[in-house]
């Protein structure tokens, strides 16, 4: 963070000839107007930010439709009469680049809600209005764009000082600030996991009393800021966070389940939710340098459920303690009631993390024992194009204490990537399917679609498979008429 006099501010402002524009079209129409929000937060933590919101103490609108006139043809103006505001876009000549830019108006307005609803009832205000209803005070800061005061920081609730404190605290009452808006809630412990802050006292008591308040937030407005947290650099801060003022379970009751020890005759198994935490940690480790970062948003979402299924599992066997047999299964059935509760896709995200959820023990099985072809053949066949990634999660999951027992795990998954890159050179993966397929089969033997089919496709697959034989017509041809003898097809 770097603390700037109003000098340096007008010097940094004046970097970007549109601050000062603005500045003139205001003068000219006779008001006020600031450039405000996480541009001028952004501005001290010397972070990058192109998104820009301009208030104007008086009409928005007619602020960005002068500037639209003054910039020309080439500036593109959006109304939104309903709401209040306007947005002009325009090209900005940066270097050798010409660079699409977009700046949001609005008019200074004081706001007032209902219990039941988000929506606010709205009224023409002051600056201070303004700032008042902002979410936080490091997000009430304003510097203003006008000629004789151009430069000037206006921070009422100390927002520059919680910024170099590492704060994150409200302009008002909290649990008024979250009552009027839950979704607040989310954009606060969202704010503190990005920028590694910490949660004012008062606030975090807040969110405790008003967590119920989220239930009238809509999923869509929760998944995106669920979202922005899973992809902090260290996302397991806003989880603990969301865990411990009574969120989580709401939003994400099966991720909260996992926050659980049980003891019997002195034995206790791990906490699964801190557990998952570390993986979680360790995905985004592993994914951090690659880029676009955006895409492994569900193998983020992967790591954080592979393990829903394990209170549902968990059982207590006196020969060898505490178990979650099949938990990889029944927690793949979990996702698909998860993602539609969440409005998150349906798509080909469902299916991708289904899939890590359900194989993620799958490498470390193979691990645990000899590394056969034959396994690694499967798991190649099984996983796809997502085998990288399957094996970036199983790596991830590795979370032992006892620095032995880890380091055999992770040589033996290097084992199992070696395995997997010799079968890829190999061309296995054109042939894993036998070059008899289904419909053959039925024609053979004069079956429609049917439980037998099924079971010689399976046949002829396992043999490939295993090595049996190669994956060809004539051997392949004897094994199917032997198998079909067998069940008297033929």
């Amino acid at each position: 963070m770097k603390l700037y006099t109003d000098e340096e501010l007008a010097t940094i402002l004046d970097s970007q000839p549109i601050f000062r524009l603005i500045g003139r079209v205001a003068d000219e129409a006779g008001v006020e107007c600031y450039v405000v929000g996480g541009y001028v937060r952004d501005l001290f933590l010397e972070r990058p930010n192109d998104d820009i919101d301009v208030v104007v103490v008086g009409s928005g609108i007619d602020i960005a439709k002068r500037l639209k006139k003054q910039l020309g043809r080439d500036a593109h103006l959006s109304v939104f009469k309903n709401f209040g505001t306007a947005q002009v876009k325009y090209f900005e000549e940066r270097g050798e680049k010409r660079e699409e830019r977009e700046i949001e108006f609005v008019g200074a307005r004081r706001e007032s809600y209902s219990h039941d609803s988000r929506k606010p009832i709205v009224e023409d205000g002051t600056l201070e209005d303004d700032q008042n209803r902002r979410d936080f005070t490091i997000n009430a800061m304003a510097i203003c764009l006008n000629e004789k005061r151009f430069g000037e920081l206006v921070d009422p609730f100390n927002g520059l000082a919680d910024l170099e404190d590492g704060i994150i605290a409200t302009p008002l009452d909290p649990e008024i600030t979250f009552s009027d808006d839950p979704l607040r809630m989310m954009r606060c412990i969202r704010f503190a996991t990005q920028l590694n802050f910490q949660i004012e006292e008062v606030t975090f008591e807040a969110l405790e009393h008003m967590a119920d308040r989220i239930k009238i937030v809509s999923s869509e407005r929760i998944i995106t800021e669920l979202n922005k947290i899973i992809m902090a650099p260290h996302p397991s801060k806003g989880f603990v966070d969301l865990q411990r003022c009574g969120l989580l379970n709401i939003i994400l009751p099966e991720l909260s389940a996992l926050d659980i020890v049980e003891q019997k005759n002195g034995r206790a198994h791990k906490n699964n939710f801190y557990h998952t935490l570390e993986v979680l940690e360790n995905v985004a480790a592993a994914t951090s340098h690659l880029s676009p970062l955006a895409s492994h948003l569900y193998l983020r979402w992967a790591a954080l459920l592979h393990d829903i299924g394990k209170p549902k599992t968990k059982r207590w066997a006196p020969a060898v303690g505490w178990t979650f047999h099949n938990h990889n299964y029944v927690g793949m059935k979990m996702v698909a009631p998860l993602f539609r509760r969440l409005k998150l896709p349906l798509g080909p995200e469902l299916h991708y993390v289904e899939k890590m959820v359900e194989l993620h023990m799958r490498p470390q099985v193979i691990a645990d024992d000899v590394v056969t072809d034959s396994a690694v053949r499967r798991l190649l066949n099984d996983a796809g194009d997502d085998i990288d990634d399957l094996m970036t999660l199983c790596e991830a999951d590795i979370t032992s204490k006892n620095e032995v027992k880890k380091k055999i795990f992770l040589e033996n998954f290097r084992m199992v990537r070696e395995k997997l890159t010799d079968l890829v050179e190999k061309d296995y993966k054109r042939l894993l399917q036998p070059v008899i397929d289904g419909n053959e089969i039925m024609q053979l033997f004069g079956l429609k679609p049917s439980r037998e089919v099924g079971v010689l496709k399976q046949y002829l697959k396992d043999a490939v498979l295993d090595n049996r034989v190669e994956n060809e017509r004539e051997p392949l041809m004897q094994l199917l008429m032997q198998k079909a003898k067998e069940m008297g097809l033929v």
